[in-house]
C-alpha cells in the first residue's frame, strides 16, 4: 500500500523513517502481545508472495576485502573528502538520512540516497533503473560532477596506482588485470553484496511463526489487503519492478519525471523502481526526493496516491509496526585500515 500502491504506486519510499505519530499519540491498540502462533488466519498464499533472503553469493575474499578499503577511502573523490560510506554510512542503516546527499562542493543531488544493505538482489540500480548491475551502480558516484566528481575514469586509475597498497591489493584480487574503474566497480560491488541484513521477518517465512507478533501479523494482513503486496512483494519486499508514482492521484512533485527522463517514452513519466521495504523503519526520510520525514507519513501518502485508500491512524500503525519486522542488523561497520 506504499508507494506502491496496487496498481503500481511508484518507487517512491527512499530511506526510511521513524514511527512516531506525527501531531498526536499513537492509537491504542491494546496491550503488548505475546510472541505465539500465527492468530489472525494469514493465507498460506499470501506468504508465498515473499521469500527469505538468501545468503551473499560467494565473492573471492580478496575482492571484499579491497571492495571494503574503496568503500571508505575518500580519495576516491575529488577533494578527498567523500566516501560511499558517506552518502551511505553502514552504521546508519546504508543511509545518510538526507533528503538528498551533499557532494564534494557541497552541492546537492535531487534524488534520495537509499541504503545500500540488500542492493545486490535489486532488479537493477538507482531510482530510475539506469544502472543494469552493481557494478555499474558502484562506479557512477565516483564520477558524478554532483558527487564525487572524479569526472575522469583515467584519474580514479591515476590515484590508485600512486599508492602501494592498492597495487597490491588490486593484484590479489584480479591477478594480471588493470587498476581502472571497472575493477574498481567490480570490487565494491563484490563486497556490497555481501550487505545482506535477514530478519525477523525471514524466520517468520521460513515457519518460524512465534517470530512476529499478533500486531506485526495483523498489519502483515492488512498490508496484503490493501493491495500494498502487489508491489511490495518477493525477497526484498520490493525492489523487483518499476511502478508510476500516483497511481490513483497525481504526486505531488512533478519536477523529477523519473524514468522518462533516461527513456524518453511518455510511458515512463513518474515512474520510478519501487523500493525494497527492508529496514525501511531505518532510512528515513522517504521517497525518490526525501521529501516526507516520517514512516507514518509515507504509509498514509501511498494509501492515498496509490490505492486510492485514506487509511485510519489505526492502519497506519498496524503497518508500520509490520514493518518493523523487517529491519536487519547493520554489517561491516567498523572502517577497515587504508593503505
Amino acid at each position: 500500500m506504499w508507494r506502491v500502491a496496487i496498481v503500481g504506486a511508484a518507487a517512491l519510499w527512499g530511506a526510511v523513517g521513524c514511527g512516531t505519530a506525527e501531531g498526536g499519540q499513537i492509537p491504542d491498540l491494546g496491550p503488548p502481545p505475546a510472541r505465539g502462533p500465527a492468530t489472525h488466519q494469514l493465507n498460506p498464499r499470501l506468504l508465498r508472495r515473499f521469500r527469505a533472503l538468501e545468503a551473499p553469493r560467494p565473492e573471492q575474499a580478496d575482492r571484499i576485502a579491497l571492495g571494503k578499503m574503496l568503500y571508505f577511502d575518500p580519495r576516491l573523490s575529488a577533494n578527498a573528502d567523500l566516501s560511499c560510506n558517506t552518502c551511505h554510512p553502514l552504521d546508519r542503516a546504508g543511509a545518510d538520512h538526507l533528503s538528498t546527499s551533499r557532494g564534494t562542493a557541497g552541492q546537492r543531488g535531487k534524488r534520495n540516497a537509499p541504503t545500500v544493505y540488500n542492493a545486490g538482489a535489486h532488479l537493477a540500480q538507482f531510482w530510475d533503473g539506469r544502472a543494469p548491475t552493481l557494478e555499474e551502480q558502484a562506479a557512477g558516484p565516483i564520477l558524478a560532477s554532483n558527487e564525487m566528481a572524479m569526472i575522469e575514469p583515467r584519474a580514479v586509475a591515476q590515484t590508485l596506482r600512486r599508492i602501494p597498497g592498492y597495487v597490491t591489493a588490486f593484484g590479489r584480487a584480479f591477478p594480471g588485470e588493470p587498476i581502472d574503474l571497472p575493477h574498481v566497480g567490480r570490487a565494491l560491488a563484490a563486497f556490497e553484496r555481501t550487505l545482506v541484513t535477514p530478519s525477523r521477518w525471514d524466520r517468520f517465512l521460513d515457519g518460524d511463526h512465534a517470530s512476529l507478533t499478533a500486531l506485526e501479523q495483523r498489519g502483515l494482513k492488512l498490508f496484503a489487503d490493501v493491495g500494498c503486496i502487489q508491489c511490495h512483494t518477493g525477497e526484498l519486499v520490493g525492489g523487483s519492478m518499476f511502478q508510476k508514482a500516483g497511481v490513483v492521484d497525481q504526486w505531488p512533485n512533478q519536477s523529477d519525471q523519473g524514468r522518462f527522463e533516461i527513456t524518453h517514452d511518455e510511458a515512463d513519466r513518474m515512474v520510478f523502481k519501487v523500493p525494497s521495504l527492508r529496514n525501511v523503519a531505518q532510512t528515513a526520510p522517504y521517497f525518490h526526493d526525501g521529501s516526507i520525514g516520517t514512516l507514518r507519513t509515507a504509509i498514509a501518502m501511498m494509501g492515498r496516491y496509490q490505492l486510492g485508500v485514506e487509511l485510519s491512524p489505526e492502519e497506519v500503525t498496524l503497518i508500520e509496526i509490520w514493518l518493523t519486522s523487517l529491519d536487519g542488523a547493520p554489517l561491516h561497520i567498523e572502517p577497515p585500515t587504508l593503505p
